[in-house]
């Protein structure tokens, strides 16, 4: 299909009729069986849909090139008159071959085009245009294998034609069924209908920043002559998002800040607690514990993420915190994403408190995988009131798990829940109780809520005395496979010299691919010379509750040297007697993982050592991924890198990373300066008129960024 005429007049974007708004039905500009093919295949429903289905990039048709130099193989941009144009009826196909001679007077090229089935107007000897298209050799003469081209008026120019071999192309996210040229028409078909766009930055900030209007933004995105409007377009719309979002986030904040939540001072509780522990305080964990206090003393909610270092504390810090609820008669629920780890942290807790606390605070494990008559017991003394602190798994969410008065919901690991999964633990209350969030690794959708102002953030970059160091080793199978041998041979000598260790498997069945999995590694060790004598035991979530509790206390006794398991290890596995840790398949484990499987070892008296086993050749990103990790302990280094690769997820939804973001054009990772002028451009307006009611563009495009989370409280009616 050709390409439409480009105009070369400057274009002024006019009011449109009332009745066409970005709210209209796509159907009203392109018809029912376009809209309901873009509806069904990109969620393209309306016109401001359309209009927000923006580019993932712009190409270019290139410097002008004389015929004569045309290089064979690459894309190029000519000026050239038509010397003839013949035209035949292809016979395997419909249409027409229409072969057009074109010359510049260096040279000749022909324009071929297949299956024509109409006349192009003006398109005859004499005619002079520009012509863009991928050369080849054809029976030894040059050719463009339908091109995309633009015939000149009489009186145009050559300036003209470098103005349209300069305007950059619109390349769309397109599918099998939707190409990047018939979105870009359907778009132009939406432009050209002239939707009435309203604004949304207030007439200020855009003066001050220097921001087209938003009409002439989409313009200048969707369809422009040059890469300077292209740029001013997105920079207009890039801020807008921003300025939108930030508005949703303040006015949620807002919302939260207005919600009542009971006051929760620490007492003797706590003070006992901290004389107890064998061990001082780190700093860092004084000054997290000191901001978390001061969020519950107050009469609204708190919503603070705490991140730190694998190791650095945050279990104590956390259970501080359910103290000075306790000492109110309030409860705490702690969110663990696994059975393994829901059992761990509630063991923690028992020996952190000590009998005497223990047996003032009581606190109790509630999980799917227990015995039924230990789970009501658990159940009933929540509900009771009795039980100050409850940890569990996904169970703490179902209806029979009733609170007496929850005041603190602590989510460890908050990226393994979704905000739904959060939310029905927060519904357990009247009011609304303060949350805690704790993470090892931020991920990138933790990074996203940090800079967009969401979350309070505290920081533990300390890790207590008496961490051993670890140290992590690529193997490179691919180029070294001698060094397999050596991996068992090394892990022998941790496990000869009285240590434990950790072999980590992705999968739990034999992989026809080749992968690793437990339960073939655990075949193969036991038959293997390298390592005789290793007491194994295999480890998967496959198991049932109680496998998988007499595993880990065989593992904890001593009883199992090497633990071969899935990634159900991967976080609150404490065995202070493990000094050694391979990973196999390592190139399969994200960041994140790996640091978070790295934090198992080296917490005892003995350092450790992560062997990180791979076939990823050297220079592959799997591979670049490993160094990165190998060659780092800080957690937050780590992050930043993981969110470089990621992305930032969607910031407003439950996805954790990658493609699925909410966002269209802001990247956080890219934009975290303009996030935050917008954040101080839009925060005067929202703190002046909170439900925007002076601001009806602003409110309608915050509630349609929120439709698709439980977030109707953004903005009151």
């Amino acid at each position: 299909m050709f390409p439409g005429r480009v105009r070369w007049d400057n274009r002024r974007v006019q009011s449109s009729p009332e009745s066409l708004t970005v709210s209209t039905p796509l159907a009203a500009v392109v018809g029912a069986r376009t809209a309901n093919s873009f509806a069904r295949i990109l969620g393209v429903h309306t016109v401001g849909d359309a209009l927000d289905y923006f580019p993932r990039r712009w190409a270019q048709r290139g410097e002008l090139t004389p015929i004569a130099g045309i290089p064979v193989g690459e894309h190029v941009t000519i000026v050239a008159e038509v010397v003839r144009v013949s035209r035949r009826q292809m016979r395997a196909r419909k249409g027409a071959l229409v072969e057009v001679m074109l010359t510049d007077g260096t040279g000749f090229v022909t324009a071929t085009f297949f299956n024509l089935s109409y006349e192009v107007p003006g398109l005859k000897a004499g005619a002079r245009g520009v012509f863009s298209g991928q050369v080849s050799n054809y029976h030894g003469s040059l050719q463009l294998a339908h091109p995309e081209f633009e015939l000149f008026d009489r009186e145009a120019d050559e300036a003209h034609a470098s103005e349209w071999a300069d305007a950059p192309i619109p390349i769309y996210p397109a599918t099998a069924t939707l190409s990047s040229k018939r979105i870009a028409r359907v778009i132009q078909a939406v432009l050209d209908a002239q939707p009435l766009i309203p604004e949304i930055v207030d007439e200020r900030t855009r003066g001050e920043r220097d921001l087209i209007p938003r009409p002439l933004a989409y313009e200048y995105t969707h369809r422009p002559h040059t890469i300077e409007q292209r740029d001013a377009g997105v920079r207009a719309l890039r801020f807008a998002e921003a300025y939108v979002l930030q508005a949703a986030f303040l006015a949620k904040r807002a919302h939260n800040s207005a919600q009542e939540a009971t006051a929760r001072t620490p007492g003797a509780l706590l003070e006992s607690f901290d004389a107890s522990l064998p061990w001082p305080l780190t700093d860092g964990q004084r000054a997290v514990g000191e901001e978390i206090l001061a969020d519950l003393a107050r009469t609204h909610p708190m919503n603070r993420l705490v991140q730190g270092e694998v190791g650095s504390g945050k279990t104590v810090v956390a259970l501080r915190a359910m103290l000075a609820v306790a000492q109110s008669g309030g409860q705490s629920a702690l969110l663990a994403p696994t059975e393994v780890l829901a059992s761990q942290h509630f063991q923690a807790i028992v020996d952190l408190l000590g009998p005497d606390l223990a047996a003032r605070v009581h606190p109790v494990l509630v999980t799917g995988g227990m015995p039924q008559g230990q789970r009501k017991r658990a159940v009933l003394a929540a509900a009771a009131g009795q039980a100050g602190i409850v940890v569990g798994t996904h169970a703490l969410l179902s209806d029979t798990t009733i609170f007496y008065d929850l005041g603190l919901v602590v989510v460890d690991e908050q990226h393994r829940f979704g905000v739904a999964q959060r939310e029905a633990l927060r519904a357990k209350s009247p009011r609304s109780p303060h949350v805690l969030m704790l993470t090892a690794t931020p991920i990138p959708r933790t990074l996203a809520m940090t800079v967009f102002g969401d979350l309070d953030v505290s920081s533990l970059h300390e890790v207590p005395a008496g961490r051993q160091p670890v140290e992590s080793f690529v193997v490179p199978l691919a180029e070294k496979p001698g060094w397999g041998r050596r991996v068992w041979q090394r892990l022998h000598e941790e496990v000869v010299a009285g240590r434990q260790g950790f072999v980590v498997c992705g999968l739990i069945d034999a992989d026809e691919g080749g992968r690793a999995s437990v339960e073939q590694t655990v075949a193969e060790l036991a038959q293997n010379p390298d390592v005789q004598g290793i007491r194994l035991a295999g480890l998967t979530g496959r198991m049932s509750s109680a496998q998988k509790a007499e595993v880990m206390q065989d593992f904890l006794s001593g009883e199992v040297d090497v633990l071969v398991a899935t990634t159900v290890v991967e976080v609150g596995v404490n065995v202070p007697n493990a000094s050694i840790m391979v990973v196999l398949d390592a190139d399969r484990f994200g960041i994140s993982q790996l640091h978070q499987l790295r934090g198992r070892i080296g917490r005892g008296v003995h350092p450790g050592v992560v062997l990180f086993v791979t076939e990823a050749p050297a220079g592959s990103p799997a591979r670049q991924r490993l160094d990165v990790v190998a060659s780092t302990r800080d957690g937050f280094e780590l992050a930043e890198e993981d969110f470089r690769i990621r992305q930032e997820g969607d910031v407003l939804g439950t996805a954790q990373s990658g493609r699925s973001s909410s966002l269209k054009l802001l990247r956080v990772g890219r934009d975290a300066r303009v996030i935050t002028q917008a954040r101080g451009a839009v925060a005067p307006i929202l703190e002046a008129d909170p439900s925007l009611a002076a601001h009806p563009a602003l409110a309608d495009a915050v509630r349609s960024m929120t439709a698709e989370v439980d977030a109707d409280y953004l903005l009151s009616s």
